[in-house]
């Protein structure tokens, strides 16, 4: 072949190689979006014949990205074998908050391995954020090496965070501005890190594996100690808008002579409905999913109740707002949102079907994200995972 000309035959070579890709892509996902899949399965919902799909099942399996197994016993006819995503082949995740920095271990299929929550006295800062995580997968070790494969990083970010290179334009309750978060990591780590909203990539958890599985248009609220995020899924596809970073939700005005919030204005969402002032209350420095859940179902006292009410109804003007702007088929409540939800249902549930326009309050569905605590480390490895779901054989 002469310098720069490329010929017919290496052509069809190279359509053939990006089919091969693409089909293995297009198996990969299924597995790693539903789980164990029968060969029968994959053929029905791919519309590839049984050859074809045993020949991709037998790739991914060469390159350590799935496994079978023997179907189980006593089924009429010739059941096929199930396959499943392996789920050794892991993402590292990071999720920073103003009160802990948790590291996890995820594996394809949403599995995870491991979540280690490391409680700062003070907001950590990127270079403290970075020293935490690689102390903490020290710990990890054992956990580690009994992975096959380590695809990359994953960050959850409270704040506007550019996912094409991890640089965190403004993350207030952190104190991050124009940080470099990405590239740290990487070289502290010696992997590919990737970095994106927190509320977004539990959107994305949520649409993939939990609450809004059986559902393409969707609102996600996260509410953690920094604040309020959302995110919009709409007909499958998560809105970025024009600069990647839609849904804001947290600064959506509930009550115009509300507390000061730290954006300057007055009455934001996630200023009036706030995890600090549910802590107080329940007489807690800090607390974590699991342990906000057992707080708020064994402390039910009048002050307790006085405040989850109060928070619920600031909370039912803002899901209000996005039923008429959005309407959503469902909208799901994650972090201590999940939590004020979960304590008194109807209420919220009847507050929005009340006050929304044309009746779209009655037929949206309020649920509680079903991930929980392991909510955003899911979403997180989404981010290390989607170049080997597109690509499982590199070029």
């Amino acid at each position: 072949m002469e310098s720069g000309i490329i010929s017919a035959p290496a052509l069809a070579g190279r359509g053939t190689d990006n089919l091969r890709s693409a089909n293995l892509s297009r198996i990969l996902t299924l597995l790693h979006r539903n789980g164990q899949l029968s060969r029968a399965d994959l053929t029905r919902l791919t519309g590839f014949n049984r050859s074809t799909i045993g020949a991709l099942v037998g790739e991914l399996a060469g390159m350590g990205l799935a496994y079978e197994t023997d179907p189980p016993a006593g089924r009429v006819g010739r059941p096929s074998p199930l396959v499943h995503p392996n789920e050794r082949v892991a993402a590292v995740v990071v999720h920073p908050d103003v009160d802990a920095v948790t590291v996890g271990l995820v594996g394809l299929g949403g599995r995870v391995h491991r979540r280690v929550r490391h409680d700062t006295v003070s907001r950590p800062s990127v270079a403290e954020t970075v020293s935490i995580t690689r102390a903490v997968l020290a710990g990890m070790a054992p956990d580690l090496a009994g992975m096959d494969r380590i695809a990359g990083v994953g960050v959850a970010v409270p704040g506007l965070t550019r996912t094409s290179d991890g640089q965190v334009l403004l993350a207030p309750h952190l104190g991050w501005r124009n940080e470099p978060l990405a590239a740290p990591l990487a070289e502290a780590l010696a992997l590919p890190v990737f970095a994106g909203n927190d509320a977004t990539l539990g959107s994305v958890a949520e649409s993939l594996f939990g609450a809004a599985v059986d559902t393409g248009n969707a609102v996600y609220l996260n509410g953690s100690a920094s604040g309020i995020g959302g995110g919009i899924i709409v007909a499958g596809t998560p809105l970025r808008g024009a600069d990647g970073y839609a849904g804001e939700l947290g600064h959506t005005l509930v009550r115009s002579d509300g507390e000061q919030c730290h954006c300057g204005r007055r009455g934001c969402l996630e200023t009036e409905v706030n995890l600090a002032r549910l802590l107080e209350v329940l007489g807690l420095d800090r607390a974590d999913q699991d342990t906000l859940d057992a707080a708020m179902a064994d402390q039910q006292t009048a002050a307790v109740r006085a405040e989850a009410d109060r928070q619920l109804d600031q909370l039912a003007v803002a899901l209000t707002n996005f039923v008429n702007i959005f309407n959503p088929d469902t909208i799901v409540l994650g972090g201590f949102l999940g939590t004020l939800f979960a304590s008194n249902p109807g209420r919220l549930t009847d507050a929005v079907a009340a006050e929304a326009v044309a009746g779209l309050g009655e037929r949206v569905q309020l649920r509680r994200a079903a991930l929980r605590s392991e909510l955003l480390l899911v979403g997180a490895a989404e981010l290390a995972f989607a170049p080997v779901l597109a690509a499982p054989r590199p070029a």
